[in-house]
């Protein structure tokens, strides 16, 4: 659905008006397109990851810059490795670092700090100083505007060398809605693919409640990715799910997930036509909003059974049966009313929130296998979904974020197939908000 206000922003009137009248600002976002690159970046810090790092940037198509700031110089990302802040005195180098450069970083620009997760630290004045850096990030990505994003990656000791994925994601126009968000990546054996633009070739992908909608764009830009995409919906939606499956080259699989021999089905049909899968997406998922004195059984139920319960039996069947090949990837769809809640949808909002419980009591088990499990939990995202909201609830989820519009399918889609790649094996047990670094339950 086309967003009115801000098609009338970045006209000329609009333009006067909404300076003039401080009114929400809608950047226009740099999103990916093939073959773009990365920009100059600004690299500062002095801490166990700063040389990885450059290793890095090295491999990309991008120039370092001097980190002096100014006009002449203006960076399309930031990074600064703080992992060797030790304690809260350490935290100056933060803002000497950022101070004299914040300014000089483009439109659509991105900032990625470096740090050693809290509760790995080896005394209590390091985690104190590496936990503040969560409130800087997040501060700062609601201050940069013009669509930059800001986000903070906690690399374990050990994992020096699994960061390349994610640092490839957040600097890239595919993480264009991705903000104020915390990474963690831990030690993990790393699949390094061939071809970046294509790290899933040769992959099999699975993806549930792909006939529209986001799920439509998960499997385009995991076919773009250069996976077979199977595409998986409910009959009832099987001629829009073939016009999918045929537009990604990929195959149409009609099936009830609530159905109670649809495990025993789905494993069947991985073991006789894949052998394996290496990528399944939970992406189906429905909505039956009442407040919970109007809601009726069914409705609670039916919505738990689709968006959560399905996930588990599925996943046990997976597990059980080894369906899952090496550096086999789950990523389920969740919700940030999963997180800070909703009014009317206490069904949804539990279901959501069970999805990212089951990822992360699910991590260390998989970990222990070469697996990963991980969530995307999506705030306002522009489908035919939110097209129906009423007006003013729709238009508050579109600008109650630091992106003041909404996300469209194809952010949460390129969110995914970053934590699918075979590369991103040391991203396990996280939950990615993609919603513009919403103010709903930051």
């Amino acid at each position: 659905m086309t967003d009115r206000y801000a098609t009338f922003a970045h006209s000329g009137a609009g333009r006067f008006l909404v300076k003039r009248l401080g009114l929400p600002d809608p950047p226009r976002l740099r999103r990916y397109e093939p073959g773009s690159e990365f920009g100059p970046v600004t690299l500062g810090g002095a801490g166990r990851l700063a040389e990885p790092t450059r290793h890095i940037l090295d491999k990309l198509p991008i120039s370092l810059a001097t980190g002096k700031g100014g006009a002449d110089e203006r960076c399309a990302a930031l990074i600064f490795d703080a992992s060797g802040i030790a304690d809260s005195d350490g935290l100056g180098a933060i803002y000497e670092f950022f101070h004299p450069v914040i300014r000089s970083l483009r439109a659509s620009g991105r900032v990625v700090v470096l740090g050693s997760p809290p509760e790995l630290c080896t005394s209590a004045r390091e985690a104190t100083a590496q936990r503040a850096l969560e409130g800087f990030v997040r501060s700062l990505g609601k201050e940069i505007g013009r669509g930059s994003t800001a986000q903070l990656v906690y690399v374990a000791p050990g994992a020096e060398e699994a960061t390349e994925s994610t640092l490839r994601f957040l600097l890239s126009g595919r993480s264009a809605y991705v903000s104020g968000q915390v990474v963690r990546i831990g030690p993990a054996v790393v699949d390094v693919p061939d071809d970046w633009d294509q790290p899933l070739d040769g992959k099999t992908a699975i993806v549930t409640g792909a006939a529209r909608g986001i799920g439509a764009s998960i499997a385009h830009v995991l076919a773009r990715e250069g996976a077979h995409v199977v595409c998986l919906d409910v009959p009832a939606a099987g001629e829009e799910l073939t016009q999918v499956a045929n537009e990604v080259k990929g195959t149409a699989l009609q099936l009830d997930l609530t159905a109670d021999d649809a495990p025993r089905r789905l494993a069947d049909f991985i073991a006789t036509r894949h052998v394996h899968a290496d990528v399944f997406v939970h992406n189906a998922g429905i909505t039956r909003d009442k407040t919970l004195g109007r809601m009726d059984e069914n409705q609670w139920r039916s919505v738990l059974d689709v968006n959560l319960c399905s996930q588990e039996r599925i996943n046990d069947v997976l597990l059980a049966e080894n369906l899952l090949g090496e550096h086999g990837r789950i990523v389920s769809v969740s919700s940030v009313s999963g997180i800070a809640g909703n009014r009317g949808q206490t069904n949804y909002a539990t279901s959501k929130a069970g999805v990212i419980g089951l990822v992360e009591a699910t991590a260390g088990a998989v970990a222990e296998r070469g697996l990963t499990i991980n969530a995307v939990a999506p705030g306002f995202i522009e489908t035919k979904m939110t097209a129906a909201m009423p007006m003013f609830v729709r238009e508050g989820g579109r600008r109650l974020n630091s992106m003041s519009q909404g996300g469209l399918p194809v952010d949460v889609a390129e969110t995914i197939a970053w934590l699918a790649s075979p590369a991103s094996g040391g991203v396990n047990g996280n939950v990615i908000r993609v919603c513009g670094q919403s103010l709903l339950g930051a």
